[in-house]
């Protein structure tokens, strides 16, 4: 599989790039970004996955987001994936919640959006088995992410624990079976089997399965989505299930990068803790 890299940025010490390749999975062309942290150039360093929410690209989180700095202090590497295929050939719809910038992060079974919506294989298979044999990376995981990002780590961390050893969201859709983010977008890839959605719905998936670590979520009060994104239930289903974590009511942050900028930090050493360190951290 070719990889070509379309920039790379000293950073903190470390390499911030932009790479693409043609995906087998998503039967297009992918961008992401990777930052390799300044410990990576001494061996292989633990990768942090984040995901993105709707309308994002590999962009957003990468230049707003701040991970850069806290990674680089850590000795992680951080992967900001794209959140949907895209080009001319690929399905969309003229809304911003469906289509392009907004795969849910699923594997579509339902036309026109299962020739190229595979963003679940695409992410947890493909990206990472291109990335990790490109690049000085350990084979320890962490995932996060924003939004619809939160609730594909969620998701994906809870179908495939084996597959992660840390996992952390900020203010994610938390319950798509029930929400308009999501019963929407859930109908159109995968039909309007409703038992077909469930393996995509972090609550059901938590109350079923649980997590074999802790979970760390942040959630803002003054987030003009709270009802669609639906975080009363996911803490529910975390005390239900007596389920070890945190899960942070921070007051007056809304839904923007301003927010995850905010606790970006908190998420990296969150996972620096559980994934081991890459090679010595650096000082701040």
């Amino acid at each position: 599989m070719t990889l070509e890299t379309l920039s790379e940025n000293r950073c903190f010490g470390g390499v911030q790039g932009v790479h693409r390749h043609r995906s087998e999975v998503c039967a297009c062309d992918m961008t992401f970004g990777l930052y390799l942290p300044p410990q990576a150039a001494a061996g292989p360093v633990p990768l942090l996955w984040y995901l993105s929410g709707l309308t994002c690209t590999h962009e957003n989180a990468m230049t707003k987001g701040g991970f850069q700095e806290h990674a680089a202090r850590h000795g992680l590497a951080v992967i900001f994936p794209d959140t949907s295929p895209r080009g001319e050939s690929v399905a969309d719809d003229p809304a911003y919640d469906l289509g392009q910038g907004a795969g849910f992060y699923v594997n579509a079974t339902r036309a026109p959006w299962d020739a190229h919506f595979r963003m679940y294989d695409y992410v947890l298979t493909e990206l990472r088995g291109l990335v990790m044999a490109a690049f000085p990376l350990a084979d320890r995981h962490g995932i996060t992410g924003h939004s619809m990002g939160g609730h594909g780590a969620l998701t994906l961390a809870l179908r495939n624990p084996e597959m992660f050893a840390s996992l952390s969201a900020f203010a994610p859709i938390a319950h798509p079976v029930r929400s308009d983010w999501g019963r929407k977008q859930l109908g159109a890839y995968l039909g309007e089997d409703e038992s077909a959605w469930a393996g995509h719905d972090s609550v059901l998936l938590l109350e079923e399965r649980g997590w074999h670590g802790d979970i760390l979520v942040d959630q803002g009060t003054a987030d003009d989505f709270l009802d669609l994104l639906m975080p009363e239930a996911l803490a529910g289903a975390m005390a239900r299930r007596r389920q070890p974590g945190q899960f942070r009511l921070q007051p007056g942050y809304d839904h923007s990068y301003f927010f995850v900028s905010s606790f970006a930090a908190d998420h990296v050493a969150w996972h620096a803790e559980r994934l081991g360190p890459g090679r010595a951290p650096m000082r701040a």
